[in-house]
């Protein structure tokens, strides 16, 4: 069985570790776990790794967030892998950081990535990791905010945050989608 495992971020040294790359975070941090290195490949630096028999294709796109539909797209169809294996992991200012909240299906909520990524597919209903990064700014700040480093007190709780979206990535992939939410969505 095959996995789509989608993590939202821009490309660049600039935007190295900031809230709105959280997604490749969580991706760098899985491939680091299984010892497995991207590849730059069309549309995105992908990596293969395996868990209890199952084949996670970990992408992150290169067509940076505003267009990262365009790599999902691509990737469904080049692995052959249904809109019920492709989970998204993203950043999210409406949650509080640290917080996690998995998701069958939704809306994109202002955020650009997801709502590129359903328009190109022309669905909601896809499986979505929303990774909370709080909203400490100024009205008219939410750019500058997203496009920032996580505060220093936030770098080092990362790695717990981090362990916990690994969790819930595996979870999706071997213990199906509700028992996952059920784990992710009750813990902060």
């Amino acid at each position: 069985m095959k996995y789509l495992i989608i993590g939202l971020g821009n490309i660049g040294s600039e935007y190295h570790e900031t809230r709105h790359n959280i997604g490749f975070m969580v991706l760098d941090s899985l491939a680091e776990e299984k010892a497995v290195s991207f590849q730059l490949k069309r549309h995105a630096h992908v990596a293969e790794i395996k868990v209890k028999g199952r084949t996670l294709i970990l992408v992150k796109p290169t067509t940076y967030m505003n267009l990262s539909g365009k790599a999902v797209q691509y990737w469904m169809q080049e692995e052959k892998i249904s809109i019920e294996n492709i989970l998204v992991i993203t950043d999210d200012l409406a949650l509080p950081f640290g917080t996690l909240r998995m998701r069958m299906k939704g809306s994109s909520g202002g955020h650009n990535g997801l709502s590129h990524i359903e328009e190109t597919l022309s669905a909601a209903n896809y499986t979505r990791l929303r990774m909370g990064v709080g909203s400490e700014f100024s009205k008219g700040q939410q750019v500058d905010y997203v496009l920032a480093p996580f505060s220093a007190e936030q770098q080092k709780e990362m790695p717990e945050v981090l362990k916990r979206a690994k969790d819930a990535v595996v979870g999706f992939a071997t213990i199906g989608v509700e028992r996952a939410m059920n784990s992710v969505n009750t813990k902060k």
